[in-house]
């Protein structure tokens, strides 16, 4: 199948978990976890599991561990904590967990940012890879980001990559 051929293919609905990950943030003020439902709903997936965490390694860790061994969960889209400040955890806990590295995620995301807001861009350590068969997205906590990265990259691919994962 051509790149064309899995944009235009019948619809599937995706089940995917969205994980905040925010020392700050509550049910309420977590705009860019709500904007990931609202984005996903909207194309007709399936939003199975939210949750606001700390931004801790061992938490964020287990947690996408436990998302991945949800046999249920295909997608798992985490939201904050891509930074470079100390506290910024997200990278590292969810790196080593990955068995496949999707650089292009990252590369094409960085881009598009640029575009937005000039070299700041280069501090986001946006990733994406695959683990136990399902898709892992890490994206930047602000909601503008979160809106790029989900109408430009993740959307339009998310069904060819949970296609291409299931091979």
């Amino acid at each position: 199948m051509s790149h064309l051929d899995h944009l235009n293919s019948p619809p599937i609905s995706i089940q995917c978990a969205i994980l905040t990950i925010s020392d700050t943030r509550t049910k309420t003020t977590d705009h860019s976890g709500q904007a990931i439902v609202e984005l996903l709903s909207a194309k007709g997936h399936n939003v199975i599991s939210t949750a606001i965490i700390p931004d801790d390694l061992n938490q964020i860790r287990s947690t996408v561990e436990m998302y991945l061994a949800d046999s249920n969960t295909q997608v798992i889209i985490t939201t904050g904590g891509t930074g470079i400040s100390s506290r910024d955890q997200t990278y590292e806990a969810v790196t080593g967990i990955l068995s496949k590295n999707v650089e292009g995620f990252g590369e094409l995301f960085r881009w598009l940012s640029y575009q937005e807001i000039g070299s700041a861009a280069m501090l986001g350590r946006a990733i994406a890879g695959t683990a136990q068969g399902k898709i892992v997205f890490c994206i930047p906590g602000s909601e503008n980001a979160v809106r790029l990265a989900m109408t430009k990259l993740i959307l339009p691919e998310l069904k060819h990559l949970v296609r291409e994962i299931s091979r």
